[in-house]
């Protein structure tokens, strides 16, 4: 067994399960919390290392070989995945060391946060569809804890609309996950991709992508499937408000291309030409609920819902370049969107709310606050040189070349309504004059700064220095656009144990 491949599985888990046996020890906790944090990055990065230098790696847990064993695969669009997901694990490992109380950290919340990270690491890795569906249980079960965890009214009461619609998509998975077997009998993700093409009922075909697409739909929050998030996502305390803001949304975009680039690829004018349709709604439904809100972190969550339509764009146009831009979006938009829920959080406890009303005077109070919203909005809405700008512009570029100037135009329309809504932050909550006078709270606020000026300096490195992280895009987007290399990796795999 590749141990490199299965170590961002195995570290939060032995992580969590450590904490479990010290349970009555904050102290403890809040050590292995960041460590912990720590090494699933550096295993993150020795992986996408691997990959890069190596080509696409995999392994059979158990050796029992492919289909009928459990496949773990790391191609270069997981391992950026779980480097990003080992990045953000850091961040807000940090960042909760300040902001989160200390009852809630009594009752189990950083154990609850690594197993999340464990199960976000395994729907990365797993090669198996079954065991994606396992794994984003794993990752559910822990959110909705997360979620309700200090037993707040407007938290129970977001936590009963995530967990309805959320169950509601597993429940369709599964559904999806048991007509595919039934159909070709088999659910090793590689082994699928060389039956369904062979499968001569299209028809069933057809159905079980659209299965997919609705139950990856609900995840990933894309039209008409939003409704939950922007009800919930406010709700936490902002360290889960961020984590959940930038990881898990982007797991149901990550299944979605996923299986939309390696199993239903038969009839692409049809799937692929409704999910760009998809996009577009998703973009523009986003944007103007976003320019209605007056709370900084609903603002924030109904860009997560704009933001979504442009990764989905990348797979409705399903080119190499189009491909590229939905990874290189991803990677750009993790990080700003956590970034911009942990600014909002550091506001929060300098001025004491989330409503714009209530907020005012942070750019003459706090200048350094102002410069750490600026990066990440600026490049949410798409400025040059920061990191969206080259994100759009991969998009923009590769729908030019396939000639789809409607999803260019509504691509560009929205990212006009993004600046209008960034510069609605800025003039309510930095610029205004406050309403009334605050006492700022700034108890380990260095904790909460930490994490906002990395991620920013990383916004920033990857907008200056664009060439390395296009060119991983760009073998991302290669290896899904050909699946072969994938198919091989999971083969060899397997021959191994024979």
């Amino acid at each position: 067994m590749n141990i490199l491949i299965v170590s961002p599985v195995l570290i939060p888990f032995i992580t969590g399960i450590v904490m479990l046996l010290f349970w009555s020890r904050r102290d403890i906790h809040r050590f292995l919390n960041v460590v912990g944090a720590a090494l699933l990055l550096a295993a993150s990065l020795a992986l996408l290392d691997s990959v890069a230098r190596h080509g696409v790696q995999a392994t059979q847990l158990g050796n029992w070989p492919a289909p009928f064993g459990i496949s773990f695969v790391a191609d270069l669009f997981s391992a950026i995945m779980v480097v990003i997901t080992g990045l953000t694990a850091l961040a807000v490992a940090v960042y909760s060391l300040g902001s989160m109380d200390e009852a809630r950290e009594r009752f189990g919340y950083y154990p609850l946060l690594h197993i999340m990270f464990m199960g976000i690491c395994g729907a990365f890795l797993t090669g198996d569809i079954f065991n994606l569906y396992v794994w984003f249980e794993v990752l559910l079960m822990s959110s909705f804890v997360l979620m309700a965890l200090g037993g707040e009214r407007a938290q129970l009461e977001g936590s009963i609309k995530y967990v309805t619609l959320n169950l509601l998509s597993s429940a369709l998975f599964l559904s999806a996950v048991g007509i595919l077997y039934g159909a070709v009998g088999t659910l090793n993700m590689a082994d699928l991709s060389l039956q369904l093409s062979l499968l001569n009922h299209q028809g069933i075909v057809l159905t079980l992508a659209m299965l997919f697409l609705v139950a990856f739909g609900i995840k990933a929050a894309i039209f008409p499937l939003f409704a939950w998030l922007p009800a919930s996502y406010h709700t936490p305390p902002i360290a889960v408000s961020a984590i959940f803001a930038g990881l898990l949304t982007k797991v149901g975009v990550y299944a979605l291309i996923r299986v939309f680039s390696l199993l239903f690829v038969q009839d692409i004018a049809l799937t692929h030409g409704l999910i760009l349709i998809l996009a577009g709604l998703t973009m523009v439904t986003g944007v103007l609920g976003a320019v209605a809100q007056n709370e900084f972190r609903r603002v924030l969550s109904f860009h997560i819902i704009s933001q979504i339509g442009y990764m989905i764009m990348g797979l409705g146009l399903f080119t190499p370049l189009a491909l590229a831009g939905a990874v290189f979006y991803i990677m750009h938009h993790i990080i700003v969107k956590m970034n911009l829920f942990l600014v909002s959080g550091i506001v929060h406890r300098l001025r004491g709310s989330y409503e714009l009303k209530d907020l005012g005077d942070v750019y003459k109070t706090h200048p350094w606050l102002a410069i750490l919203f600026l990066i990440p909005a600026f490049s949410l809405a798409g400025f040059p040189p920061l990191s969206g700008f080259w994100a759009k512009l991969i998009l923009v570029q590769a729908g030019l070349q396939v000639e789809q100037y409607i999803i260019v135009a509504v691509s560009l329309l929205v990212s006009l309504l993004t600046i209008f809504s960034m510069m609605k932050i800025w003039a309510e909550a930095f610029w205004k004059k406050a309403p009334a006078p605050a006492q700022p709270d700034t108890r380990n606020l260095a904790f909460m700064v930490a994490p906002a000026v990395g991620l920013a300096l990383v916004t920033v490195t990857i907008g200056l220095a664009t060439q390395p992280f296009y060119e991983l895009a760009l073998g991302a987007a290669n290896q899904l656009a050909d699946p072969s290399a994938y198919i091989a990796a999971v083969q060899s795999a397997s021959l191994a144990l024979r």
